[in-house]
């Protein structure tokens, strides 16, 4: 989404010596070599995520995830027109203490791997959609700089 989630991740990671668990995709399209991608791919990505987490999770307090199964729902929803069944049980939004949503204020930054530079509020407002939906208030990180950190670290550490 280009909104500064993984700046903040680590940012967070840092300050709360947590690990950190970056986007499972970017290595697994780095090692598939190339950039298309079907709805088994995602679900691929969505199941290697889960297992990047629990495999950093191990004796850990706190942990940082860059993304989550959530972006894998809208990915596919967004681009298939569908969220199938295999994918949607995945998502458990009550395994996270918080969830942080960016506000899409920073700057659109090109990347191969994303998409949808025009539709930036859209997809902000699907996934705080699907948070409510489960009954989850996320918190809103918006600003620049480490103003947008330290938003980030009060909401935490309100927990």
């Amino acid at each position: 989404m280009a909104c500064g989630k993984t700046s903040l991740a680590r940012d967070l990671a840092r300050e709360l010596a947590a690990p950190w668990v970056p986007e499972f995709s970017r290595p697994w399209f780095a090692a598939q070599q190339r950039h298309s991608y079907s709805m088994d791919d995602i679900i691929a990505i969505a199941h290697g995520q889960l297992a990047l987490e629990e495999q950093l999770a191990q004796g850990a307090q706190w942990l940082v995830c860059d993304t989550t199964v959530l972006v894998c729902i809208i990915w596919a929803q967004v681009r298939f027109g569908e969220c199938p069944a295999a994918l949607a049980k995945l998502w458990q939004p009550a395994d996270y203490a918080i969830h942080l949503l960016t506000v899409p204020d920073l700057p659109w930054q090109d990347d191969p791997l994303r998409e949808n530079p025009h539709d930036r509020a859209m997809l902000f407002e699907l996934y705080r959609q699907a948070l409510l939906e489960r009954e989850i208030a996320p918190v809103l990180v918006q600003g620049h700089g480490r103003a947008r950190s330290k938003s980030a670290l009060n909401a935490i550490h309100l927990i």
